[in-house]
């Protein structure tokens, strides 16, 4: 790999980047199926473009490892101790920085708890949240469709799912976004592993019918720090991901002719629309870090045992070697990864997304961007496309009445089993109040609030 000071070294991170990463990409080609890139100040890596050298190095194991213990830079002080992506990067003892026994064990333990969630359950529950969002602004004419709703209806339901307590919610977003933006990056994580920890420590006092007790009681046996990171990971990618997805997907369907057309009521829309942001702008862009275990060559391009290659599944997905392979339906993009570190929530992911977007057009059919599509910007970062609002108009609507969210008790699937597949009850819990939604920034004026921000001061009734 050439030296950090190589021009041949592409930056991912900084506002250019945000604005157009897809140009990045094409010149990155110009390289071939990989190229050197920083992914911060400092910190150097390979970026993998092609659709067929992603799929080599995901289900290739036994020659890439997951595990940032081989991270070469890293060990040797290359990588300053203070950079913004380290908390993405450097080792946990969850499945995602795993390989072989260790790997299936840990994964086990979370794909047996999500097998416990009933999907019907489960959407009845996403639609109830998206209700009460929505009536919080329907009546207004305007809306921040990021900060109001894409970003909030993941936390609801997660909320529900991990049974936990009121406050974590907030505590919890603010430590995602800033670890994906890596704005103080350091602290971000500090706050998520003690939120967690809060949290585990209450579920071993009272545990009860959530994912995160599920967990505990899992054959795996994790400690509490394998449950912190274990619940980490599941968090972090049904939230910010999550958000992104909708936000991105909506931002499609509001702005593409294709699809514009027929917003008022047809899921057929709304499936395309998620298939096409999955395959041209997922919401988590460069990340599937592994490294090489020895030094290997991949079609002529050295790569070095201990280096880190990022595999761009947005690069990947949109390589032109695939082009018309991206008919209607064809789900083979990369959005969830491949090989043995798949996305293990995907049914999940798509199933909260698909209502998200369902219930929306249906309640407010006359959606439109406050402002053209090329002014909307996205927030910086080398591993997520997230945008940083998504203002909308459209005419007022009244809310409807008895809509909530879901109760203690709503859904609990009484009666079954402790083994039973349902979605819990919160009954130790009190119920989310949800307040009104702040003022945020005006459709298409001003500077956009964080993203945590807003959702921190949405929660508050700010």
């Amino acid at each position: 790999m050439p030296p950090l000071s190589c021009p041949a070294h592409q930056s991912l991170y900084g506002p250019e980047f945000a604005a157009d990463p897809a140009a990045v990409y094409r010149r990155l080609r110009a390289s071939g199926p990989t190229a050197p890139v920083e992914l911060a100040p400092g910190v150097r890596a390979t970026l993998v473009t092609g659709y067929d050298a992603a799929l080599h190095v995901l289900r290739s194991p036994e020659t890439f490892s997951k595990d940032p213990r081989h991270w070469r830079d890293l060990a040797d002080g290359t990588v300053p101790p203070d950079s913004p992506v380290l908390p993405m990067m450097t080792y946990r003892p969850s499945a995602l920085f795993t390989d072989g026994g260790e790997h299936a064990r840990l994964r086990g333990a979370v794909t047996d708890t999500l097998a416990r969630v009933d999907a019907g359950t489960l959407r009845g529950y996403a639609e109830r949240s998206a209700d009460t969002l929505i009536d919080r602004f329907a009546p207004l004419g305007t809306a921040d469709l990021l900060g109001e709703y894409a970003q909030v209806l993941p936390l609801l339901v997660f909320d529900r799912l991990f049974g936990c307590p009121a406050g974590h919610g907030v505590r919890l977003v603010e430590a995602m976004s800033g670890m994906f933006d890596g704005v103080d990056a350091e602290r971000a994580h500090a706050l998520l592993t003690d939120t967690l920890s809060d949290l585990i420590t209450l579920k071993r006092r009272r545990p009860s019918a959530d994912l995160t007790s599920w967990l505990m009681e899992h054959p795996a046996a994790l400690t509490d720090e394998e449950l912190i990171h274990a619940v980490a990971v599941l968090m972090g990618a049904g939230t910010e991901p999550q958000q992104n997805l909708i936000a991105n997907a909506l931002r499609l369907l509001l702005s593409d002719e294709r699809l514009a057309g027929g917003l008022s009521g047809g899921t057929l829309e709304v499936e395309d629309a998620l298939d096409e942001v999955l395959w041209t702008d997922p919401p988590i862009a460069n990340y599937a870090v592994h490294y090489p275990r020895h030094d290997t060559v991949y079609e002529g391009t050295p790569l070095r045992a201990g280096e880190p290659l990022v595999v761009s599944l947005a690069a990947a997905n949109t390589d032109p070697a695939l082009t018309g392979t991206r008919s209607a339906g064809n789900r083979a993009h990369l959005a969830w990864s491949a090989g043995p570190h798949t996305c293990p929530a995907q049914g999940q992911a798509r199933l909260i997304a698909s209502v998200a977007l369902e219930r929306l057009l249906d309640r407010l059919p006359d959606l439109g961007l406050a402002l053209p599509v090329g002014e909307l910007t996205w927030r910086p970062g080398p591993f997520h496309r997230a945008l940083a609002a998504l203002p909308v108009t459209f005419p007022p609507v009244a809310a409807r009445s008895g809509t909530g969210p879901p109760g203690p008790g709503e859904g609990e699937g009484t009666g079954r089993p402790p083994s039973a597949p349902f979605v819990p009850s919160t009954a130790e819990q009190p119920a989310v109040e949800v307040p009104a939604p702040g003022p945020g920034t005006a459709p298409g004026h001003g500077t956009p609030r964080s993203a945590w921000a807003r959702t921190a001061a949405w929660w508050r009734g700010e």
